[in-house]
């Protein structure tokens, strides 16, 4: 018997996400699935918490670090990718809640009727009933410089969400196994060579705000700052990992 037929696959990464990871996968409901033709596969990183096991009963795939050695996030995600079936690879983190799951996916369908598109992001906010003044302030202004840096050419999505079209991700050979931090950047760096980005500014995803309340946003900054500029001029992070908060 035939599989049936995927058209998103979703790509989760995730390392010891018990406490947020349960939630995430339940967004995507029965009907959502059925409707929009989704699998959801969960990459993990060698957990030792209830992560594999919430995974084994929510989502369709889990794919395991056997050998248990040490991930970064695009080793992930790769793994995750190679287990897909479908057209188009939606990568999303662990705490990633979509506002409006249907309105997205009829969204990034509308975008992706356009072949000359080849990838699609959005913007971020942080979960509503945590969000604080500065979390907005903050959000606000990145998804505003996130939107001009995709309009004047430069391609740039956060790595919350990456909507790719599979094709175009194995030509790609997808993300950079030696970035521990600002893979986000330089996937999509290398996607705008290749074809048209599409920021949708009315498409919001939720991340939770830990790392923002543990170290706060000027650190946060900087380091995505300085990683910027070495994957822009060195090709390379400045961090060897990009330390989960938990």
């Amino acid at each position: 018997m035939n599989e049936t037929p995927v058209v998103y696959s979703i790509v989760v990464p995730a390392l010891n996400e018990e406490k947020l990871l349960e939630r995430m996968l339940r967004q995507f409901t029965p009907e959502l699935i059925s409707r929009y033709a989704l699998e959801v596969i969960v990459s993990d990183g060698g957990s030792h918490d209830r992560t594999l096991s919430i995974a084994e009963s929510l989502a369709h795939r889990v794919v395991r670090n056997i050998p248990y050695v040490k991930q970064t996030i695009s080793m992930g995600r790769n793994a995750g990718a190679k287990e897909a079936r479908g057209q188009i690879l939606i990568f999303l983190n662990a705490d990633t809640l979509i506002e409006n799951p249907d309105y997205f996916f009829k969204r990034i369908g509308e975008e992706l009727k356009s072949p000359d598109i080849i990838a699609v992001t959005s913007s971020v906010a942080v979960y509503p009933e945590e969000a604080t003044p500065q979390d907005r302030r903050f959000h606000g202004f990145y998804n505003w410089f996130f939107i001009m840096m995709n309009r004047v050419g430069m391609g740039m999505g956060r790595g919350e969400c990456h909507v790719i079209r599979r094709e175009v991700f194995e030509e790609l050979r997808g993300y950079s196994l030696r970035i521990a931090a600002g893979e986000d950047y330089d996937m999509f760096r290398r996607l705008d060579r290749r074809g048209r980005v599409r920021f949708l500014e009315d498409v919001v995803v939720y991340e939770s705000p830990r790392r923002y309340r543990r170290y706060g946003y000027a650190y946060v900054t900087a380091s995505w700052f300085l990683n910027f500029l070495a994957v822009f001029f060195l090709g390379r992070s400045i961090l060897d990992e990009w330390k989960p908060v938990r």
